[in-house]
């Protein structure tokens, strides 16, 4: 009966069968009125309805966020940026890359030049017409000279990009690539308003679902939806107010008293008070979410590729993963290629906890014991404090020191990460290697935050992008993974789930799996029930 039930439903979401039609057919399946009448409300509320007010608890959010792209470093802008913003492409569920504003996109042999097609009924919010002198004014932006744009080096691949009219952009890329529509999902490439062939970096005026009623840098935003957006079918809250509430317990608190329907990263060691609370629900994703611990390679010790060796021996992954992520994720082995993406290498040997192993890299560097210092804060990710201290506890045993300096979760993406030598981050992860790699591995990264520079490896970036022959692209992505476990300075202890919470009230489809809360575009997707 639970097929013909999923059958009813179908129809019933397809606008095939009203109320009457839908109870009449599940009576007939011999369903109890109160199952009937119980299985119906599931069905309704899977129907997206325009109206209400959506009110999100994040942890992430800074004082220095801005509307500048390039800047853009955490979820609290991430998630505002598509509600405002539209890029050209989107992160469909299924790892699927979907047309946004453009209508279509297709490469010519060799996938070295690519033809997008703009949608033309696509309006900014202040009335004026989207054109291909926006999508090309906004991603100049990103690499122009004095950039710092994180994406920058993804983008340095385009060798010179054409609007042959109002409509059309035509890509010319330095080597072929046929995984090229990807990157303009990234969260930093929103299309702008271009005037005399420039974007205003800080402007809010975009093409999405909403527009900014106030901005409190780091503390709140409230979005409004607008009446005339182009994209049908989304955009479904009237309103929607994100606020940075740092401390994890109070952001559980916020969500069982009632004072958001929505929070990202649950305290997973308490995470059964909101499974037990009546009206909440807890979600998760499993995607390409993984926490690090990287060094600069550039600073002593860290300089040493033993003494690398011995600090990604003298953790202990499967404690890790049990202790703090309470079994929602798996080990890592110090390259972010997950399971779950292409070319990824199951052969590669699983590096564990060895301690004596450890000290025998120790003693290779001509050294006895280390002395290091790991900065930390729950803004990196929910728990890294505990891993950092659990860390310090399991590394004594191959002579390492490791004080553990815990810092403010405000500012903690500009002060402490890509600025202190040893710290906790995390990735949400990218959908291909070449962008997970050029992106926070390749030598002109922006977000290269381990400093790391290997010649090798940079040279089979730039050929793997551009091999036809998957065989071929296979067996170099395999040897980078290599790379990046034995030499790089990433230390990837975990891949995590992407876990949330929401009341009974907020539905949604089917998720996006690339990040966090449906890709990050919970606000133009969602809606309440």
């Amino acid at each position: 009966m639970t097929d013909q039930f999923d059958i009813l439903k179908r129809s019933f979401l397809a606008g095939k069968m009203d109320r009457r039609g839908f109870m009449t057919g599940a009576l007939a399946l011999g369903a109890t009125l109160s199952v009937a009448s119980s299985a119906f409300a599931q069905a309704e509320q899977a129907v997206p309805k325009k109206g209400g007010t959506l009110r999100v608890g994040f942890l992430q959010g800074s004082t220095s966020d801005s509307f500048d792209p390039a800047t853009y470093n955490n979820d609290f802008m991430f998630a505002t940026n598509y509600a405002v913003f539209n890029h050209l492409t989107e992160f469909a569920p299924g790892g699927v890359i979907a047309p946004d504003l453009a209508e279509s996109f297709a490469p010519e042999p060799g996938a070295k030049i690519w033809t997008f097609k703009l949608r033309k009924n696509v309006e900014f919010s202040d009335g004026r017409k989207l054109t291909s002198a926006d999508v090309i004014a906004s991603l100049g932006y990103h690499l122009g000279e004095d950039s710092k744009s994180a994406v920058k080096p993804v983008l340095s691949q385009i060798a010179e990009m054409k609007a042959p009219d109002d409509h059309t952009v035509v890509f010319e890329l330095s080597t072929g690539n046929a995984d090229f529509p990807y990157i303009f999902a990234d969260y930093h490439l929103c299309i702008k308003q271009a005037v005399n062939g420039k974007i205003d970096p800080l402007s809010q005026i975009g093409t999405g679902g909403y527009t900014i009623e106030s901005f409190e840098p780091g503390v709140r935003v409230r979005l409004k939806r607008r009446d005339n957006y182009w994209k049908e079918g989304r955009a479904h809250f009237d309103q929607v107010e994100i606020t940075t509430i740092s401390d994890t317990t109070a952001r559980m608190n916020a969500l069982m008293t009632g004072q958001v329907d929505f929070i990202d990263r649950p305290d997973l060691k308490t995470i059964h008070l909101l499974k037990r609370a009546p009206g909440l629900r807890v979600e998760t994703v499993s995607g390409t979410l993984h926490y690090t611990m990287p060094m600069h390679v550039n600073t002593a010790p860290f300089d040493n590729v033993d003494v690398r060796m011995a600090l990604k021996l003298a953790i202990d992954r499967e404690e890790l993963v049990e202790k703090v992520l309470k079994g929602y994720g798996s080990v890592g082995n110090d390259h972010p290629v997950s399971s779950s993406m292409p070319f990824f290498d199951p052969s590669i040997e699983q590096r564990a906890y060895d301690p004596d192993k450890a000290k025998f890299h120790l003693k290779q560097a001509g050294l006895s014991s280390l002395n290091v210092q790991l900065y930390t804060a729950e803004a990196a990710f929910e728990g890294a404090v505990d891993a950092s201290i659990l860390y310090a506890e399991q590394a004594k045993k191959a002579n390492i020191n490791i004080e553990v300096l815990r810092q403010p979760n405000d500012g903690y993406w500009s002060n402490v990460w890509l600025v202190k030598p040893f710290c906790c981050s995390y990735w949400g992860g990218r959908p291909t290697p070449d962008w997970m790699f050029s992106a926070g591995y390749s030598k002109d990264a922006e977000w290269n935050d381990t400093k790391w520079n290997n010649e090798r490896f940079n040279k089979l970036l730039l050929e793997a992008r551009a091999e036809v022959d998957q065989g071929k692209r296979a067996e170099m992505y395999s040897e980078m993974q290599r790379l990046c476990r034995d030499d790089g300075g990433a230390l990837i202890p975990m891949f995590g789930q992407y876990v949330f919470a929401l009341k009974d009230t907020v539905q949604h489809g089917q998720l996006s799996e690339m990040w966090n809360m449906d890709s990050l575009h919970f606000i133009e997707r969602w809606w309440m029930a």
